[in-house]
């Protein structure tokens, strides 16, 4: 069954393209939420979305994956593409995700960890199945991953965000153009006042000639009577 994410959805979401940003949201989302950090070990993802305001999350695979829980005793089957809603310590309306049961294959719909934490996580099946097992059985070696960058992020109007980043750079740059012109301006109203002011010391200078010469002239005509 292909998963189909309507347009209105995407539009609201943040959506991580490739297996690295597609790792990290996934690590993230599980540590954000209070689950085990490897309870979803996809391999090469393609696309990782989610909507923050209903907790919906899709990733999507290149192939299915089965994985191992050697801790827990369990085999479990990762579609190509699988769906959820987060919520605190849950799991819910999950799709695309199977556990093997005795011989045979079951649909989980959720999965959560005690409220309190009481260190037990919970999956429960299709058809009333729910299995108890230590949540260190699901957790993923190594330190968790940074906060992923989205390769797109709406606004709530559908506006992507790398064309939101990219009219405030503009901004920015319009910004720091404003910026080198009015630092230019300050600059030539500078020089212009350094001008003026060395105007100011050459008339100066020939006034006080003026006067010395007058003063001179007065002397003569002076000493002349």
């Amino acid at each position: 069954m292909t998963l189909t994410i309507p347009e209105d959805v995407r539009a609201k979401a943040e959506i991580y393209v490739g297996d690295e940003a597609g790792q990290q949201k996934t690590r993230f989302l599980l540590q954000e939420t209070g689950l085990p950090s490897g309870l979803l070990p996809l391999k090469d993802i393609i696309e990782c979305g989610y909507v923050e305001e209903t907790g919906f999350v899709w990733l999507k695979q290149r192939k299915k994956v089965d994985h191992y829980f050697a801790k827990a005793g369990r085999h479990v089957s990762y579609g190509a593409e699988v769906s959820a809603v987060a919520e605190k310590g849950r799991l819910k309306k999950i799709t695309g995700v199977k556990a093997k049961e005795m011989m045979i294959w079951v649909a989980l719909h959720e999965i959560c960890v005690d409220d309190p934490p009481q260190g037990k996580l919970h999956c429960k099946a299709i058809g009333g199945i729910s299995r108890s097992f230590p949540v260190e059985a699901f957790e993923a070696d190594g330190p968790p991953p940074p906060p992923p960058v989205a390769d797109v992020k709406s606004n709530g109007n559908g506006v992507a965000a790398k064309e939101e980043v990219a009219g405030k750079e503009g901004v920015a740059g319009a910004g720091e153009e404003e910026g080198k012109k009015g630092e230019e301006k300050d600059e030539g109203v500078a020089a212009a006042v350094a001008a003026a002011a060395g105007d100011i010391e050459k008339v100066e200078e020939k006034m006080k000639e003026l006067s010395t010469e007058h003063n001179k002239q007065a002397e003569a005509v002076v000493a002349k009577n």
